[in-house]
């Protein structure tokens, strides 16, 4: 049996009017053929439940899961302030997670999911979607198998609330994981990459507590980049330029790569609020992106997902992209879907949406998987060879 994926969107006034319509068009598009998986990227601005209401009303018991963003993407570009709905049909089987104590507890998460994993002899890929502001991934990545093969993101909003929220299946809220067990006759590539690069600036991480990261060579965070950028360090703790941080991230080497990780945004002390712990005394490099390589990563990404897909056909891309990437091509809105495209080619739809953290595994059988910041994710959902 072929794997068939429709994708449609809508914008309404209300979330259950958006999410409605975009069901409504994704169903069509499927035909006669039964869904199987839904997946949901809807804005931030409307209201979970409602969207929950409006997608379910039409879908029934289908297992769903979705997660907040500040725009959808598809194959025809960028959608501001709408629903997006993507539904694949085939010979394969999901099973939806709901697990609201992500924000409590990473390695509880990763527990619970591990026990549902564990009940099944098949071979299952976790796909998940879990709260950007609240929780721990790197804990949650810490505490999975290296056999386990997991790939998802940290859904993103209202930076300045820290407003997202996630949905799986009936439940919807903030601070949990959306997560989808997958098995059967589907197989899965994925593929990521970023587009910073480091020019040469270099500090020591003097102070950092939890999530907040105080000091870089003994003054507060701002003061350090107001150094750099020229403007004052008191103007970092309002908008744009607390948010516009995180175009800026930092560079810490590790092993023989490099791990980036970013600013959500400027407190008002002048620390920066990540959502990753930083320790003290390491050495950060700062990291400057651009269009051009940005478009490079997004097709390399691309290119890996195709080359782990192998001989299987390629039938759905879910590209799930760093909130950097959406400030950084602000004036090319969609930019990065029309690199992935060009290397998927023009029949294979897409569903997309931005994040504030991507979780890639390695090829690698020994490897955890690795919590992100700043990259663009590619998941191709493929038919496998007859």
């Amino acid at each position: 049996m072929p794997i068939i994926s429709a994708v449609g969107t809508a914008q309404a006034l209300d979330g259950r009017e958006a999410g409605l319509q975009a069901t409504h068009q994704a169903l069509n598009r499927l035909g006669a053929n039964a869904p199987v998986l839904a997946m949901v990227i809807s804005s931030h601005q409307y209201q979970p439940r409602e969207v929950l209401n409006g997608v379910s009303s039409l879908l029934g018991d289908t297992p769903l899961i979705g997660f907040s963003s500040p725009a959808g993407m598809t194959r025809e570009g960028y959608h501001p302030h709408s629903v997006v709905v993507a539904i694949l049909s085939g010979d394969f089987q999901a099973e939806t997670l709901w697990l609201p104590g992500y924000a409590q507890s990473g390695r509880e998460t990763a527990s619970k999911i591990e026990q549902h994993v564990s009940a099944r002899v098949e071979r299952q890929s976790v796909l998940f979607f879990a709260d950007g502001f609240n929780g721990d991934a790197e804990q949650f990545c810490n505490s999975l198998s290296t056999t386990l093969d997991v790939m998802g993101a940290l859904s993103s909003g209202d930076l300045h609330t820290g407003n997202t929220y996630q949905i799986s299946g009936s439940q919807t809220g903030s601070g949990g994981m959306a997560a989808a067990l997958l098995r059967g006759g589907i197989h899965i590539g994925v593929g990521a990459d970023h587009g910073w690069d480091p020019v040469g600036n270099q500090f020591r991480v003097t102070r950092s507590r939890g999530f907040w990261l105080r000091t870089l060579d003994g003054r507060p965070a701002s003061e350090a980049y107001a150094a750099l950028f020229g403007y004052p360090a008191r103007d970092w703790a309002f908008p744009p330029l607390s948010y516009l941080a995180r175009l800026y991230p930092l560079g810490i080497e590790q092993g023989d790569g490099m791990v980036l990780r970013a600013p959500i945004r400027v407190e008002a002390d002048g620390s920066f609020r990540m959502n990753a712990v930083i320790r003290d005394g390491v050495d950060a490099f700062l990291l400057v992106g651009s269009r051009a390589s940005c478009e490079r990563a997004a097709k390399t990404a691309a290119q890996q997902a195709l080359l782990k897909l192998g001989d299987s056909k390629p039938k759905l891309a879910l590209v799930l992209v760093d909130t950097a990437w959406q400030m950084l091509l602000k004036a090319q809105p969609g930019a990065e879907v029309a690199a992935v495209q060009e290397i998927l080619g023009e029949s294979v739809p897409i569903i997309g949406g931005y994040t504030l953290g991507q979780v890639f595994k390695p090829e690698d059988d020994e490897v955890k998987p690795k919590f992100l910041n700043q990259h663009i994710l590619v998941i191709i959902f493929g038919e496998p060879k007859e």
